[in-house]
């Protein structure tokens, strides 16, 4: 009877066990205005969350919660720029987590279902001082000529890895490679400023992106990935911008949806747009972005023509598709995709140093050509192509690779119509190597 009971009761206890909620992991993230703690479960948590001062604690009581077996919380809590320390103990079938920070943060917590490659998830954001969230500062318009910005964003990062190779390579980390290269090319260009949208491993949410853009007060937004499709033999570079009328090609929606799914795998809240009556703007928002398209557009040519003379291209027309990414209404915005992760031979050449850097380097050209097409008014690159003699209307022009007859017309100042008549042209076609006289504006 005793050894009857004493079987049952183990066999009581295992099962309790086996119905915890195991904490697989906790991760830690640090951005330029917050940290991000991830509690990573096999179940949907029960949890408290409160904060206490002197010193500043931000504590996360668990109901039914078990750590795994060998889970390092010493080590994931080593101090960090903002943390002290990360302790745990178990009271009262309780699991408490005590985050002790070095100044006084504020919390947002919230919890996302589970999602590929992630089961259930705790987020919870701490943000410096008072505020529920800090500002990016809006840059000032510089007074007189400034220089082009340049909005260089890596895409995912934090919890979100983007693709992943048969090699280990990260897309988050690949693409932060590049777009740091970028950056350096950027800047080494007379005239341009480079602006990095993501600066390390954390995940900013993709109409973030779009903000911090705006408030940087770029002229031209460009989103670097490295993404990956379901068979292996998909590769080459690739160039998107946004599309009023949905995708141009069944790879461009795909990517596209995929893409838009990043708040939901790097974790965001719920997000709403009812500050505003939804006809106007809607109305107001389908004006502005009517020409953003087109300078998009423009743009995306001259990107994609950069990269054909350095890599294989995946298409050789530039693709649309709804990124959420790309719906700057002001800027004109487009997402490279410098290759597949999921082909193994493109992993390995993303991998490389070398690689990363010729791609970075088509990128900026296709940037320079662009701007020097359609440069920003008030800008010291405006002032300089202004003064060029061979720019100057009344002369003769060579048509170059990726030049339109709407770019040739900003350039010089004058209208399609007038360069068409002094030309005796019937339309907007032209060729590379045709000469075209530039009437007087």
């Amino acid at each position: 009877m005793t050894r009857t009971f004493l079987i049952l009761l183990a066999m009581l206890l295992l099962s309790r066990e086996a119905l915890a909620n195991v904490l697989q992991n906790i991760r830690i993230h640090e951005g330029p205005d917050h940290v991000r703690v991830v509690f990573d479960t096999t179940e949907a948590v029960i949890y408290e969350l409160s904060t206490l001062n002197a010193p500043e604690r931000v504590v996360v009581d668990f109901v039914n919660l078990k750590p795994v077996a060998g889970l390092d919380t010493e080590l994931v809590g080593a101090s960090r720029e903002r943390i002290n320390s990360l302790r745990t103990a178990e009271e009262g079938g309780r699991y408490r987590v005590v985050l002790e920070m070095k100044s006084r943060h504020t919390p947002k917590d919230f919890t996302l279902k589970p999602i590929p490659p992630y089961g259930h998830r705790l987020v919870i954001d701490l943000f410096a001082g008072e505020g529920a969230r800090s500002q990016v500062p809006v840059q000032p318009m510089p007074s007189g000529e400034r220089d082009v910005i340049i909005a260089i964003d890596a895409g995912h990062g934090g919890d979100d890895p983007g693709a992943i190779a048969a090699n280990r390579a990260y897309e988050k980390r690949v693409v932060l490679e590049i777009a740091n290269r970028v950056a350096t090319e950027v800047g080494n260009l007379r005239g341009f400023k480079p602006f990095l949208v993501r600066k390390g491993d954390y995940y900013v949410p993709l109409r973030d992106r779009v903000r911090i853009a705006r408030e940087a007060r770029a002229d031209l937004f460009v989103s670097i990935h490295a993404d990956a499709f379901t068979t292996a033999s998909a590769g080459g570079a690739s160039v998107y911008t946004l599309s009023d009328r949905g995708a141009t090609s069944e790879m461009a929606r795909w990517l596209a949806d995929k893409e838009n799914k990043s708040d939901l795998i790097g974790g965001v809240g719920e997000v709403t747009l009812n500050d505003k009556d939804p006809v106007l703007r809607s109305v107001l928002l389908d004006l502005a972005m009517d020409g953003n398209r087109s300078a998009s557009l423009d743009a995306g040519k001259a990107v994609l023509s950069a990269l054909g003379k350095t890599t294989r291209l995946h298409k050789h027309t530039v693709e649309q598709a709804g990124f959420a990414v790309l719906k700057a209404p002001d800027i004109p915005s487009l997402l490279v995709e410098t290759g597949f992760l999921s082909n193994p031979a493109e992993a390995r050449r993303l991998s490389t140093r070398d690689h990363q850097e010729k791609i970075a380097r088509a990128i900026t050209r296709g940037i320079q050509q662009y701007m020097e097409n359609a440069p920003p008014p008030g800008t010291l690159l405006a002032r300089r192509l202004a003064a060029d003699p061979s720019r100057q209307p009344g002369t003769r022009y060579t048509i170059m690779r990726g030049d339109t007859l709407s770019h040739i017309a900003t350039r010089f100042g004058v209208s399609r119509e007038k360069i068409r008549q002094a030309n005796g042209l019937k339309g907007d076609v032209i060729r590379v190597g045709q000469v075209l006289v530039i009437p007087a504006g």
